[in-house]
Order: C-alpha cells, then structure tokens, then sequence
C-alpha cells in the first residue's frame, strides 16, 4: 500500500533534523519527493519552518519518543522516516521497533555501537519479515569510510581479480566541529558502559555488529605510528571505533566479498618527521568531546563553519604480493553536519527512488552500495575515486 509520504525527518526542530529539511527544501522543494516535518511539538516544528525558509505547505508531523503509539502513527505514514533524535540509546529504540513492525524503512546518522548491536539483535528478524529496511550510521559516521572501502575493494577485483586482504584508511584532512549531539551520544555510551562493564568488550571488538562471526586480529589505532605506506606519522582516529564496526558488518552482510582474511584499521595523518611524530603524539591525549565546555545538545557549528569545512580521505589496498590500489573520499562541507545532512537525506531518498532490498538490518555499503554513491556524486558534494 502507497505511504502518505517518501520521507518523514524526525527530530526536525533539532541542529542536524534542521539541516536535513532545509536540504531538503533547497535541493527538491515540494515537487519533488513528497516530505515532512516531525518532531514533539507543532508549534516548534512550525517555528522552524518559518526560520529555515521550507514551504509552508511542507506537512507537520507531531511524534513522541516517549509515546510508542505516536511513534508507531508516523511509521506508517511514510516509506522511509529519517531519524536525527539522539542520542539513540536514550531516544531511539521505540521508533526501531516500530519501523520493523511496520515494514517502514528507517535512515539515522548512529555511532553508537552497542546501542545498534542491541537493535539487531532485537529487531533484524521482524524487519526481515516486514521487509523494513533499517540501516544505521548514515552520515559521516560511516558513509565515506564504509563506501570508500567498497570502492577500493570494487577497483582491486577489477584489478586483481580478489579484493584486497589489507585495507588502510588514512584521514589525510578533516576540518569540521562537533556538535552538542555528537558529544552527548558518547556520553551517553559512556555511562552506560560504566553501568554495564559488558559493554566494553562490545564497544572494543571490531566485529561486535556481526553476530555469531569473527575475523584475524585486527590493529587497534590507539597508538601513534609511523605508517612507511605513506611515509608519514598516523594518529587514532576518534571515529574509528564505529567505522570499522560498520565496514566489518558489510563485509559481513556481503558473504564476505572483502575476504575472509579482511584486515581494516583507520588513522588520521599528523604529518612527517619530527613534527609528525610530535603531533600525532599529541592527538592521541586529545579528546575533542571531553569535559563539560563544550556544545549542548542542539547546538553545533554556524554555517560559515559547515560550508569552510571539508574532509580527504585516503584508502590503500595492499595485495599479498605487494601491488597496491587506493581510493579516496572527499566533502565539501564540515564532515559531522554540513555533509551529514546531506548523506542523511540522500540515503533515504536512495530507498525511496533507487533500490528496493530485502527486509533487515543493514549498512550503507551493504544494501545501498553503488547506487548511494551515485547519488552522493551528483547531489551531495561528495567525490569517491579508484586508482
């Protein structure tokens, strides 16, 4: 049966739901894809319409994470709901579920590892008889990273006719802030983990989101090192602990198109010589998301900040026998917002328009693949290139 909308964005008063609507309006308006505003109250969904300049007759959608049964109203009125309301652990789980009762497919922009784990385990049998399709982390966290891997391993069987059992992803630029969301969801799995100590083996395990499978040991990025692939000093990577999760699940969830002698590890380029070892140094004692001063919960980077923000993301596929393939992944937007935004809405207009799929819980790379890529290249600011 015809849904009464393509899209709903949920958690559309807040600072990335904000984005994505005014996205939405720039890029399709109201003759496009038929959308919607949703969030707790009507007179702020209305509010921020009128300040973000969307059509008036964009249609509002009043829903509640507190209330199931509202929850479960909207899921059923549209094709795919865009979740931007976190963090999930606190907020998310109601609306899951009823996605994958409802047969509704479902986008958000999740980094929180064990709150997935717990969605999968939980829902991936409904969704796969409802046939919603529920695919978490949907922005940066962890579209460049899982796409890109895909790209390079697409371009090594082409090459070489197997993928490549060794895969570095080295974040060669990255300018952009974090925002009150962002800091609040690692607080929050924090104290939960702090609450729940099993939760330390799942947040710490590389493939915590592929149940009942295990891979090779895998690096862990959390020392400083001199990469001699690219001649340069590498430090941790602050979002490398949801991004390898996420590229072993696809690889998972493709029957191991990626091998299953896959290793992955992500680092972030600190430079070269002393300086390089000196700043990488550095950026391992760093956490951006530490203390109290920073963003609250829907605050974030202006917009001068989004749009002189960018991202340059290098892969290196390395074969046994030394012959090497890269790939890299651009933005041209500040990586957690300006480009997130953008992902976040042509993921879920990928369901809607581009590719139908099975029921379950998926990734990006997994069920969306080269068609998302596509759609990322023409519309959302974004390059991926083998070579």
């Amino acid at each position: 049966m015809a849904r009464e909308f393509d899209v709903i964005v949920y958690g559309a008063t807040g600072f990335t739901g904000r984005l994505v609507a005014e996205y939405l309006q720039e890029t399709y308006g109201t003759a496009g894809p038929k959308w919607a505003m949703a969030g707790r109250s009507l007179s702020k969904l209305q509010e921020v319409r009128d300040e973000m300049s969307i059509a008036a007759d964009v249609p509002l959608v009043t829903a509640n994470s507190d209330d199931p049964a509202s929850l479960a109203a909207m899921a059923e009125r549209a094709t795919v709901v865009i979740s931007a309301v976190g963090p999930y652990q606190l907020y998310g789980s109601d609306l899951v579920a009823a996605c994958a009762a409802t047969g509704t497919a479902y986008v958000d922009l999740c980094g929180e590892p064990a709150w997935m784990r717990k969605m999968i385990d939980a829902h991936e049998a409904t969704a796969k008889a409802s046939g919603a399709r529920i695919v978490f982390s949907c922005g940066f966290d962890s579209i460049p990273f899982d796409l890109g891997v895909l790209t390079l391993q697409e371009a090594a069987i082409k090459r070489f006719g197997r993928p490549a059992p060794r895969v570095k992803c080295r974040v060669r630029t990255m300018k952009g802030k974090f925002s009150g969301g962002t800091a609040a969801s690692l607080k929050a799995t924090l104290a939960a983990a702090a609450r729940d100590p099993s939760l330390v083996a799942l947040l710490t395990s590389p493939f915590a989101l592929t149940p009942g499978h295990s891979g090779p040991h895998q690096p862990t990025g959390l020392i400083p090192e001199y990469d001699s692939t690219i001649a340069a000093w590498v430090a941790p990577f602050i979002m490398a602990p949801i991004n390898t999760k996420n590229v072993h699940r696809t690889n998972f969830l493709l029957g191991q198109k990626y091998g299953a002698d896959f290793v992955y590890d992500e680092m972030i380029v600190a430079g070269l010589g002393d300086v390089g070892k000196a700043a990488a140094e550095a950026l391992a004692k760093i956490n951006p998301l530490a203390g109290d001063k920073g963003p609250k919960p829907g605050e974030g980077p202006s917009k001068e900040e989004r749009d002189s923000g960018h991202y340059d993301v290098l892969f290196i596929g390395l074969m046994p026998d030394g012959a090497r393939v890269d790939a890299v992944v651009t933005g041209d937007r500040d990586p957690g917002y300006g480009s997130t935004s953008k992902m976040l809405a042509e993921s879920a207009l990928c369901l809607v328009e581009d590719v139908k799929g099975a029921g379950g819980i998926w990734t990006p790379g997994a069920l969306m693949g080269d068609a998302l890529v596509k759609r990322l290249v023409a519309k959302a600011g974004m390059t991926f290139a083998a070579g």
